[in-house]
């Protein structure tokens, strides 16, 4: 059987499960019928949009842009906070109830994923038929809609799944792309960005059409290797398969663009703090421990700075990841807004490996809590810091992720 591969992506992920959860909790008005977007604070107009309803979408509000400019396009605006723990139980529950119908999926995101199709094949009369009965099950069942793109290419599937939208199937196999992706405008491309469309435009390439028929070693000599990988998608060219089981991670990480701009150490370290359990909590799973941490900055001007530094034991403790990113936050922070934060965690190791104890491993008296603020040493009691770890993770596993919040991230009261 040749190959098939469905690519199945959210419609607006983050609007319309903030809007579901809205119209649970009583709403009468649901954000995806009106000009809506999730984004930072409209009080303050700090942040970036990251997500659209279609209404916001026809005001030309694209998703990325500041929210000032987008409250100039449309002064009606409804502006959404993210909540990325409900995001987070949402993905679980699509991509669960996705494996249930097929366990060759690989996830690509927090709303998107690949899945192979011939594992399932035989209890369908076709792939459009069975890709249109997910697309129907996840309306029904989880209340959202989703595209599904089908192709014989990953990343035709891809392309396909971001045609028309909302709650659509459309086809890209090999034999379309010359009628349905080649009259496109090159942006629509997979992993053509805005600069690599510049470079582009410059040489008269303005479709993948034209892009498809231009000489690869052109492209390569005004974009390198990236240059090239373009041409190869343009062509519809890709033999990657649907992974399923992930490879050995080389590092593990996490990174969030904050709903507005943290211009206060406190509100950074408490967002590393919830960085910091993720990575942590990700480590644990993996049965590993990590002997660097990195922390990541993108201030509001969109540059970027980045400082790391080796642990003197390999760990998976979220004290000791968090307060090291802390740290480091303080070394390179300028002062400077922030938009964006990151924490990485490299130099992985088994965490069933004997390691050198150091000094700061040996039992104290002092609490192992997490406060929202850095303190001076990244270390604490290793068995304590094991023992709460361990608690909070059985205590998840067992009622969900959010069944223990710390204080430090609730969010503040209302006056």
């Amino acid at each position: 059987m040749e190959k098939i591969i469905f690519h199945i992506d959210v419609n607006s992920a983050y609007l319309s499960w903030s809007a579901l959860e809205k119209l649970h909790n009583g709403s009468d008005t649901d954000l995806r019928a009106i000009p809506a977007i999730i984004g930072g604070d409209m009080a303050k107009r700090h942040g970036v949009v990251l997500a659209k309803s279609l209404p916001a979408k026809a005001c030309g509000i694209v998703t990325g842009e500041p929210i000032v400019n987008a409250i100039r396009k449309c002064p009606h605006l409804t502006i959404e906070q993210p909540d990325h723990q409900l995001y987070h139980r949402r993905s679980r529950e699509l991509m669960a109830l996705l494996a249930d119908i097929c366990p060759d999926i690989e996830q690509v995101s927090v709303d998107e994923c690949y899945m192979d199709y011939s594992p399932i094949s035989s209890r369908y009369p076709s792939a459009l038929y069975a890709a249109d009965q997910i697309r129907e099950r996840v309306l029904q069942e989880l209340g959202f809609t989703v595209n599904v793109g089908i192709s014989d290419r990953k990343v035709l599937a891809k392309m396909a799944s971001d045609f028309k939208k909302p709650n659509l199937v459309h086809t890209l196999y090999s034999y379309e792309i010359q009628e349905k992706m080649w009259p496109l405008p090159v942006s629509s491309l997979f992993m053509c960005g805005r600069s690599s469309v510049e470079t582009l435009r410059m040489l008269e390439i303005i479709t993948i059409g034209d892009l498809a028929r231009t000489d690869k070693n052109i492209i390569a000599a005004h974009l390198k290797s990236h240059g090239i990988l373009l041409w190869e998608y343009a062509n519809g060219m890709d033999d990657s398969e649907v992974t399923t089981v992930q490879a050995e991670a080389k590092g593990i990480g996490n990174s969030t663009t904050l709903s507005q701009d943290a211009a206060d150490a406190q509100t950074a370290h408490r967002a590393l703090l919830s960085l910091a359990e993720s990575v942590s909590r990700r480590l644990r799973d993996s049965g590993q421990n990590a002997s660097m941490i990195s922390t990541e900055i993108k201030y509001n001007t969109f540059r970027k700075v980045s400082h790391q530094t080796t642990l003197p034991t390999p760990t998976s403790h979220t004290d000791t990841i968090y307060r090291t990113a802390c740290l480091l936050f303080d070394e390179i922070w300028d002062g400077t807004p922030v938009r964006l934060l990151g924490i990485r965690s490299s130099r992985l190791s088994s965490g069933e490996e004997p390691v050198q104890l150091s000094l700061f491993d040996l039992p104290t008296a002092e609490s192992s809590d997490v406060s929202a603020t850095a303190p001076s040493s990244p270390h604490p009691s290793s068995r304590k810091q094991t023992q709460l770890d361990n608690a909070l993770d059985a205590i998840r596993r067992r009622y969900g992720a959010d069944a223990v919040i710390r204080g430090s991230l609730l969010p503040p009261k209302k006056p």
